[in-house]
């Protein structure tokens, strides 16, 4: 079982884990990346996230599949938050479940290690100063051009 999805509504940890939950699972392993106050040495107050929504469901599809290919019998939910985000909020959630848990923490690191650095989705951080910066999800010191109304880089 595999779920990947790009969410604009808050993400119910509870219910990715229910979903993922059986008789044969022994380990339920769950990441959950939150909206910190501060980046970079910057007070941020709040960010947005937007993606090219098919390239980052389709290669969300694959960095489960290649997890699922890695620890057989594993179970995967991927929800990724798109939009504004306040101080707190969960941006990503991720839960595996396995017979075991060593399979299942395995599953949860390599996905958000792999989103992170092949999925297209940006943030827009909110500083405290009032100014606001486009920042790849992956390299928060990194600027980069936001992607434009169609959906690809500007």
């Amino acid at each position: 079982m595999i779920r990947v999805a790009l969410v604009r509504s808050p993400i119910d940890v509870a219910a990715l884990h229910v979903e993922v939950a059986d008789a044969g699972v022994g380990a339920v392993s769950a990441f959950v990346g939150t909206v910190r106050n501060h980046n970079a040495g910057r007070p941020v107050t709040g960010i947005e996230y937007t993606a090219y929504d098919a390239m980052a469901t389709r290669e969300l599809e694959a960095i489960a599949h290649e997890a699922q290919g890695a620890h057989s019998g594993l179970q995967l939910v991927v929800e990724h938050r798109l939009g504004a985000l306040g101080i707190g909020d969960a941006s990503v959630a991720i839960v595996a479940a396995h017979a075991h848990r060593a399979p299942a923490m395995e599953a949860c690191r390599f996905a958000i290690e792999e989103l992170k650095r092949r999925v297209p989705i940006w943030k827009r951080e909110h500083y405290v100063d009032g100014t606001r910066e486009w920042v790849h999800a992956s390299s928060a010191a990194a600027p980069l051009t936001p992607p434009t109304a169609a959906g690809g880089r500007g």
